[in-house]
């Protein structure tokens, strides 16, 4: 079995103030029925629900990640396994498309043969191996943001799971549809890394590291060391000036999956 490594830290609240983390990690390893080399893993980063009466982003990653973990013991394959997931939150919450709270997901899957990512919103699967490295990743939320469209809370929500407008997980199976995927030979990925936002910003934003340089980091010194090298650049930030963003610190979340160790 490969060797799964996780790290987590909890960010701040819009307004600066500590609060519980609404990233959550999945991790299916065996898949039972599959055989010892097939297994799964997810990240799931919470939306920060801002409109009232809603629950927030975490309690659906939660819910989210309890019947994904469910679905993922049933099916190795990634969009059905979301999709049953996504639907059966709805269905137990009675949460209806643009009312609900959502998440991100990234998941990866693999059997002895293959290794399979899915992507929606804004959190990647990076895969390493005899190749080089392979980014997974769903650009359309930094792209829009770039374009400035979604300024307001009502432009969010009137983009949300729409054509021209970004997909997540949210209460419409459906949008597994739109998800990023890829699919490798086992045999070509000797490494996973799968982020949160919160952990990808030290990349695509801060510039503390490349995918190289955060695979090295985590390998040498353990995923909690990534972690604290993108929360030392935030804090050399407190103003938000340098790096423009909605908290200081975000949620974290990753996971390397390390096919080329065999102790586990």
């Amino acid at each position: 079995m490969p060797r799964i490594e996780v790290a987590e830290q909890a960010g701040t609240n819009l307004a600066g103030e500590p609060r519980p983390t609404e990233d959550r990690v999945v991790v299916v390893d065996p898949v039972p029925g599959h055989g010892q080399d097939a297994g799964a893993v997810a990240v799931l980063d919470g939306a920060t629900e801002r409109r009232p009466g809603l629950p927030s982003g975490g309690w659906y990653a939660e819910q989210l990640g309890g019947h994904l973990r469910q679905a993922l013991l049933r099916s190795a394959d990634p969009e059905v396994a979301l999709a049953y997931a996504i639907d059966a939150v709805a269905r137990e919450h009675d949460l209806q498309p643009g009312t609900s709270p959502s998440s991100t997901v990234a998941l990866a899957c693999w059997t002895a043969d293959t290794v399979e990512a899915l992507v929606l919103a804004d959190s990647p699967v990076v895969t390493f191996g005899p190749s080089g490295l392979e980014v997974v990743a769903d650009y359309r939320l930094a792209q829009l943001r770039a374009a400035g469209r979604l300024r307001s809370r009502s432009a969010v929500e009137a983009l949300r799971n729409r054509d021209g407008g970004f997909w997540v997980a949210e209460a419409e199976p459906t949008a597994v549809a739109q998800a990023v995927r890829a699919r490798w030979p086992r045999t070509d990925v000797h490494a996973l890394v799968l982020a949160t936002d919160g952990v990808a910003a030290g990349v695509d934003d801060y510039g503390v590291f490349d995918w190289h340089g955060l695979h090295g980091l985590a390998h040498t010194a353990g995923p909690q060391a990534v972690l604290d090298a993108v929360r030392d650049a935030e804090r050399s930030d407190p103003e938000r000036t340098r790096w423009p963003r909605p908290k200081v610190h975000d949620d974290q979340a990753l996971v390397v999956v390390d096919f080329t160790d065999r102790s586990g």
